[in-house]
C-alpha cells in the first residue's frame, strides 16, 4: 500500500482492531491495493453461529482512486483436506467503472421522531458490478382466484456481488458511521466516473 496517508495507517489499525489474523489480512490487502492511496476502507468482523461450530470472518472494503477492493477471509475447522484448522483469503479487484449499483438501505428507530443525522440502527450496503447475478422465480397467476390455467414464471434479476450488513448493537456506533462513509465515498466515485 502507498505509505502516506492517515487512511492507510486507519486502515491498518481497523484491521488490527479486528482481532482477525491481521497480518494474513494485512497482507492481503496490500498486495491487492499495491502503491495506489487509499481513499476510504471498512472492515467489518463478523462471527457466526453454525450448529455446534462458532466461525469468524472478515470483509475489508477498501477504495482507491481507480479501483474498488474485496477482500475476504473465512476460517475453516479441520477437514479430509487438512488436519489443522486453516483459513482462506480472497481479494478481487473491480475497475471504478464496473461498478453498477451502490445500495444503501438504513434501519431507523421511531421514524416519526426521525432527526437528520441520527445514526441509523442497522446499514445494509449492497454493491453490484455484475460478476454474480440471482434470480428469483416464483409461480406467475392471475387474478381470477378460480382460474386453473399456467401462467408460467415471474421474477427478477439482481446484480448482488455483494452484501454487507453493519448493526448499532453488534458492530458498534463506529463501524455504521464508517459503512456510511464508505458507501458515500463509492457512489461519488461511481459518479464521477459517469
Amino acid at each position: 500500500m502507498a505509505k502516506t496517508g492517515i487512511s492507510v495507517q486507519g486502515l491498518r489499525t481497523a484491521i488490527e482492531r479486528s482481532g482477525y489474523y491481521p497480518a494474513l489480512v494485512s497482507e492481503a490487502v496490500e498486495a491487492a491495493v499495491g502503491q495506489e492511496p487509499v481513499t476510504s476502507y471498512l472492515v467489518h468482523q463478523e462471527t457466526t453461529f453454525d450448529a455446534n461450530e462458532v466461525r469468524r470472518h472478515v470483509t475489508v472494503l477498501v477504495l482507491t482512486e481507480s479501483r474498488f477492493i474485496v477482500s475476504h477471509t473465512d476460517e475453516q475447522a479441520d477437514d479430509d483436506s487438512s488436519p489443522t484448522p486453516y483459513a482462506t483469503t480472497s481479494t478481487e479487484s473491480v475497475k471504478i467503472g464496473r461498478i453498477s449499483s451502490v445500495v444503501v438501505s438504513r434501519v431507523v428507530a421511531n421514524p416519526e421522531s426521525y432527526t437528520p443525522g441520527t445514526l441509523p440502527r442497522e446499514v445494509v450496503l449492497t454493491i453490484g458490478w455484475g460478476a454474480v447475478s440471482r434470480i428469483d422465480l416464483e409461480p406467475a397467476a392471475c387474478g381470477d382466484p378460480n382460474c386453473e390455467a399456467d401462467h408460467g414464471y415471474t421474477g427478477s434479476s439482481t446484480a448482488d456481488d455483494l452484501s454487507l450488513r453493519v448493526s448499532e448493537a453488534g458492530d458498534g456506533p463506529d463501524t455504521v458511521r464508517q459503512a456510511l462513509a464508505f458507501a458515500q465515498a463509492l457512489s461519488e466515485a461511481t459518479a464521477a466516473v459517469a
